[in-house]
């Protein structure tokens, strides 16, 4: 075989094999930087740019790293991070097959969420003057949602699935279900309006963030496939 060809082949060999290995759940917590090698020094740098990724992912402020505290935190990245691997994937490159190595870093919500609360109250009470301690927990709430265009048990099955999925989300309870729809109880680490916000593109889509219903927080509606 010529040896361009043997190359082709041996880097579309490696990239299946990397596509067969569980790869980590991508979300606001997860960051990917892409490196050269797996080497020890190049993985410090990598795991703090993935860091600086979650933390503007989940603050929605591209200036928060450059804070003490979040710029400490991001120099021990290792601390934050719970599980990471490399992924592989085979790009072309002047129409030439060439592998592209990434880290892929899963970061501890709760430990993220508290750094930039206690970022955002330390930044309210410099402003007001106040030298009260920090909140050591973000904002957190419990909400009544009404979901409607479920018309199966797979519209129910996939709108269940979605919302466990979601990071911000510890809990959903099902209230009542009528032909139409049906009510649900979302325990979650965020407020009402990140919380709809975080349903993004997903099969679930806000309707009415503030409706006129007695007991329900938001309307949402399922997509239909």
């Amino acid at each position: 075989m010529p040896t361009a060809a043997l190359r082709r082949a041996s880097l579309l060999l490696l990239a299946l094999l990397c596509w067969a290995a569980p790869a980590l759940a991508g979300g606001l917590y997860t960051g990917q930087v892409p490196v050269n090698s797996q080497a020890d020094d190049e993985r410090v740098g990598a795991l703090k740019a993935a860091l600086t990724q979650v933390v503007i992912k989940v603050s929605g402020d591209a200036g928060i790293a450059a804070k003490p505290e979040v710029a400490k935190a991001i120099a021990g990245a290792d601390k934050y991070v719970q599980q990471f691997q490399y992924t592989q994937e085979v790009v072309a490159d002047n129409g030439q097959p060439q592998a592209r190595l990434s880290l892929v870093a899963q970061f501890d919500r709760d430990a993220i969420d508290r750094l930039i609360a206690n970022v955002g109250a330390g930044a309210a009470r410099a402003a007001a003057g106040d030298t009260a301690p920090a909140p050591t927990e973000p904002q957190s709430g419990t909400y009544h949602v009404w979901v409607s265009g479920i018309t199966s048990a797979e519209d129910y099955a996939r709108l269940i699935g979605s919302l466990t999925r979601n990071e911000l989300i510890r809990n959903v309870q099902t209230e009542q279900a009528r032909s139409d729809g049906v009510q649900l109880r979302l325990d979650a680490a965020s407020s009402l309006a990140r919380l709809l916000e975080s349903l993004g593109n997903g099969p679930v889509h806000v309707l009415n963030a503030k409706p006129p219903v007695d007991g329900v927080d938001a309307l949402l509606g399922m997509q239909q496939q």
